[in-house]
Formats: C-alpha cells, sequence, structure tokens
C-alpha cells in the first residue's frame, strides 16, 4: 500500500527526467530549479517504494522499475493535461484549449492560415499543435484532434476523410537550368536526389514503385520532411513535395509530371467523446474546410 497518493506533478517530473537525464535539464524544461526536481523525485520514489534512477557518469539512469512505469506515467500526464483543456472550454461560447496532432508539413506549411482564421473568429480559443505521425495519440488523449496521412482505423474515433493530397517531384529552376530536367525516370540516376534516411511503410512502397529512391541512390537524407523541402527550395536536387505547397513557390518546378504522381488520404480525426465539444466541435470544421480547400488548389 502506498504510504502516500503521488501528486500528477511528480510524474510530470518522472517523465522530464526520463526524457532529459539529469534534474538540472528537466528542471530547465519545466521551469523549476534543480533541487525542486530532486524533491519530487525522491518524493515520488517514497511514496511508490521503488528506486527508480540511478547515477551514472551520463547523468540520471533510469531503472528496470522507471522503465516499466513510463507508459503509465505518460497516461497519467495525458489525463491531466486533457482534464486541464476539458476544463479550460467551460463558460458562454467557444472557449479554451484545443491541442492538435499533425505532420511536421502539414503543421508548418498548411495549418497556420487555418487557425488564424479559426482563431479570428473564436478569440478566446487556445491552439496547441503538436508535430507528430504518431496514430494512437488521440486514444491516449496526447491531442484532441489529430490530422492523419491514413484513415484511423480505431473505433473509439470520429474521422473525416478530406481529399488526396497530390504528391509530385519538382526542382528549383536554377538547379534544371545547371543539371538539366530529366526526360524519364532512369534519368534521375544523374540527379541529386532528396528522400528518406530510414525506411518507413510509405518509403517501402515508394521504393518498390521508384527503385531510383533506394537510399543508397539518395544524395540528400533526412527523416524530416521539414528538412527535405528546405533542400528542394534551396536548390539541392529534385524531390518529393506536395503540389499544392509548391504552386505556392514560383522558384519550383515540376518534373515528369506524367510519370510521377502520387496521391496521400487525408483524415481529420478526434475521439468520440469530444463530438459535442464546442471547442473541438468548430476546429475539426475549420480543419475540414481549409484542408479541402488546400487540397482543391493543387
Amino acid at each position: 500500500m502506498l504510504e502516500k497518493e503521488p501528486s500528477w506533478e511528480w510524474y510530470r517530473t518522472f517523465l522530464n527526467v526520463l526524457d532529459t537525464g539529469s534534474l538540472s535539464a528537466a528542471g530547465r524544461a519545466m521551469g523549476l530549479t534543480q533541487p525542486t526536481v530532486g524533491r519530487h523525485i525522491d518524493s515520488l520514489e517514497k511514496a511508490l517504494a521503488l528506486k527508480l534512477f540511478t547515477r551514472s557518469v551520463d547523468g540520471f539512469a533510469p531503472t528496470d522499475a522507471a522503465l516499466e512505469l513510463k507508459p503509465y506515467a505518460t497516461g497519467v500526464a495525458s489525463t491531466a493535461a486533457a482534464l486541464r483543456r476539458v476544463a479550460s472550454s467551460h463558460g458562454s461560447g467557444v472557449r479554451g484549449t484545443v491541442r492538435i496532432t499533425a505532420s511536421e508539413i502539414i503543421g508548418v506549411e498548411v495549418l497556420p492560415p487555418i487557425l488564424a482564421a479559426l482563431r479570428g473568429k473564436h478569440p478566446e480559443l487556445i491552439i496547441e499543435l503538436v508535430l507528430s505521425n504518431k496514430v494512437d495519440d488521440l486514444l491516449h488523449r496526447e491531442a484532441d484532434i489529430a490530422v492523419r496521412m491514413l484513415r484511423p482505423t480505431q473505433q473509439a474515433l470520429v474521422a473525416k476523410r478530406v481529399g488526396g493530397i497530390e504528391l509530385g517531384l519538382f526542382a528549383r529552376k536554377d538547379y534544371l537550368r545547371m543539371h538539366g530536367t530529366p526526360a524519364a525516370m532512369d534519368a534521375l540516376s544523374y540527379h541529386a536526389i532528396i528522400g528518406f534516411d530510414n525506411e518507413s511503410l510509405f518509403v517501402r512502397k515508394l521504393q518498390e514503385k521508384f527503385p531510383m529512391f533506394s537510399r543508397a541512390a539518395l544524395a540528400f537524407r533526412a527523416n524530416s520532411d521539414l528538412a527535405q523541402l528546405a533542400a528542394i527550395r534551396a536548390g539541392f536536387g529534385i524531390g518529393v513535395c506536395q503540389s499544392a505547397l509548391a504552386a505556392k513557390d514560383k522558384s519550383l518546378v515540376r518534373v515528369l509530371k506524367s510519370k510521377f504522381s502520387l496521391k496521400m488520404d487525408t483524415w481529420i480525426a478526434m475521439h468520440e467523446d469530444l463530438r459535442e465539444s464546442p471547442r473541438c466541435a468548430v476546429t475539426f470544421a475549420a480543419l475540414a474546410e481549409g484542408l479541402s480547400a488546400y487540397i482543391q488548389r493543387s
């Protein structure tokens, strides 16, 4: 039996020490002093009757018990954050905090004007944006609404397909002037190709259909979509880009349009318990409308 019920704040501190590996770094991330972080960890260890960390040359190393507790502590922290978001929404009108998760490109390049217009209509709405591709974060209440490039399969979610985002091959004009414009897919072997460093389901499917995108053939490798986009915009070489996004940049030129065109299904999802929440309902609708308009421009 626990001597004392642990504070939710202790779990938050525990997770920050796990992530940063030191009391001082966790303190900086949380806006707390190092002694306060130390007291939180000591109190949690005492309450749970467990040793959670050992000192090492690299800082604080988690014990097996700490690693086993991590997913449960993450759940506690997510639930506490969701509770605060729900509490913030109570009152008249649309108000409170909505936490949205989206991929890097969508979150940085597409959503800001949509969210700015939403905020203009509902000035008491607060937006939290998380750049992530995790598919289970809605069920764990790590976010209220997710924009995803695949159909959510969990039954507890409300999901809406907003269309297919087209992907094409693009390069900057000056790169093509210097190196020539490829007339066939095989000609890409003579160009600097931009792509992913590590494999994923999407990358494997791409490589199966287009072997010239194998890791060994890439001149620029990055797992970040934003880094790849930056490389294309800088004139490094030829890479995959959303057609609607590339259309905004007059310096980018599409190549091999008839040979390379992929569609990414785009979905918006939220937990069914949030269906009647005014803050989530208006945000869900705004995202659906804004993303549909973005897709139609491609």
